[in-house]
């Protein structure tokens, strides 16, 4: 169920935030894992899962955005194609996943990878790299559909009410058009 009003709105970003924090950890976890592969794979695992729950608690899953009016459809393919995750309203593969994670997050992977070896050190360098580009995609995806999500409520009001930020700001929603 899509969230109604912006406090709805609000309350479903902050479980989400809770949410990739504590697989952000998770993910920080595997990088002290010295098997090649297992801390890449674990952060795939994590987004294929994170991710269309995110989605679906901001009503904006594949199947929740086909049951919306063709002109909110449009709102969020239009709004979702000029963001950088850009997987509102569409099925979350593996491989949309690891194209994700390097775009993002691609010279901190590096490093990444390149540290992870070095004995002590390199694990805590990983780790937190690990935990911090897993929580940055998250958080993003996050701000992302809280975006497009305030764009429904506002449209569906029939007004152009401001949108909270989370700390306490208020602007307009900006238009989606590119």
């Amino acid at each position: 169920m899509r969230p109604i009003t912006m406090a709805e709105l609000d309350e479903v970003r902050e479980s989400c935030r809770k949410l990739v924090s504590r697989r952000a950890l998770l993910s920080a976890a595997a990088a002290v894992v010295p098997i090649p592969g297992v801390d890449l794979s674990t952060d795939v695992a994590i987004l294929l899962q994170i991710l269309p729950r995110i989605n679906e608690k901001f009503g904006l899953s594949a199947e929740q955005v086909e049951k919306l009016s063709p002109e909110l459809q449009k709102l969020i393919v239009v709004g979702g194609a000029s963001f950088s995750v850009g997987l509102l309203g569409k099925v979350i593969t593996p491989s949309r996943v690891i194209s994700l994670l390097k775009s993002l997050g691609a010279k901190r992977l590096a490093g990444k990878y390149a540290t992870k070896y070095v004995p002590v050190i390199g694990a805590v360098v990983a780790s937190t790299i690990s935990y911090v580009v897993l929580k940055r995609v998250g958080n993003k995806h996050i701000d992302e559909c809280y975006h497009i999500a305030a764009r429904l409520i506002s449209t569906s009001a029939g007004d152009n009410s401001a949108v909270s930020d989370g700390r306490g700001h208020h602007s307009r929603p900006q238009s989606l058009t590119p």
